[in-house]
C-alpha cells in the first residue's frame, strides 16, 4: 500500500520510449534542412528519375529508389563526418534484402551470397591492415551486395579504381605526406554502385 513517504512514481516505460522516439523524430526532421541532406536530395532525385526510366513503375524501381536515397544520404554523411552510421546502413540492408527476396525469390541465394562476398572483400584486408578501411565500409558493401547481386563486382571495381585514382592525385600533390592522409571510401563505393545499378 502506498504511503505519503513513498517517492512519486516515474513515467511509465512505454511513455518514456514514446517521448524518446518523438524527440528523435523531431531532431531528424530538423536535420533534414542541413546543407548536406539538401545536397543528397538534389543528387538523389534525378538519379531516381533515371531509375524510373530504366525499370518503369515496378517493384524493382521501388527498391532502386530507396537504395539510391540511402546511398546519397550515406555518401553525404561519410564526406562530412567520415563515418557510415549503422542506424542507416543496417536497416537499409534488411529492408532491401527482404524486398529483393519477395520480388525475386528465384535469386535469393544470389542476393545473400553477393552481400556476404562483397563484405568479405573489404573485411579480410581490414583484419590485416586496420588503417585501410573501416567497418562502416564493410557494412556498406553488404548493402551493395544484397541490392545489386552479382553486379556488385562492377560497383567494387569502379569504386576502387576511382578511389585509387584519387589517392594517386593526392600523392602527386602532397608527396609523402599523402600517405598519412585519410579520405572516405564510401562515396567512391556509392558511385560505383550507382553505375552498376543504372547502366
Amino acid at each position: 500500500m502506498a504511503s505519503f513517504s513513498d517517492p512519486p512514481a516515474g513515467p511509465a516505460p512505454g511513455l518514456v520510449v514514446a517521448m524518446r522516439w518523438r524527440r528523435e523524430a523531431r531532431d531528424a526532421v530538423r536535420r533534414l534542412g542541413e546543407p548536406r541532406y539538401l545536397a543528397a536530395a538534389a543528387v538523389a532525385l534525378p538519379l531516381i528519375g533515371l531509375a524510373f526510366l530504366r525499370f518503369g513503375g515496378s517493384g524493382r524501381f521501388a527498391v532502386a529508389a530507396f537504395f539510391i536515397s540511402s546511398l546519397c544520404v550515406l555518401a553525404a554523411i561519410d564526406l562530412t563526418e567520415r563515418r557510415l552510421p549503422n542506424r542507416i546502413v543496417l536497416p537499409s540492408t534488411v529492408l532491401v534484402l527482404t524486398s529483393q527476396i519477395v520480388l525475386f525469390p528465384d535469386r535469393t541465394l544470389e542476393w545473400i551470397l553477393a552481400g556476404i562476398g562483397a563484405a568479405l572483400v573489404l573485411l579480410l584486408p581490414l583484419l590485416v591492415f586496420r588503417e585501410g578501411v573501416g567497418m562502416g565500409d564493410v557494412k556498406l558493401m553488404l548493402l551493395l551486395g544484397v541490392a545489386l547481386g552479382s553486379a556488385v563486382a562492377t560497383a567494387l571495381v569502379v569504386g576502387s579504381v576511382l578511389a585509387a585514382a584519387y589517392a594517386a592525385l593526392l600523392l602527386l600533390r602532397d608527396g609523402g605526406d599523402a600517405r598519412r592522409a585519410a579520405f572516405p571510401l564510401g562515396p567512391f563505393l556509392v558511385f560505383g554502385a550507382l553505375v552498376a545499378l543504372l547502366l
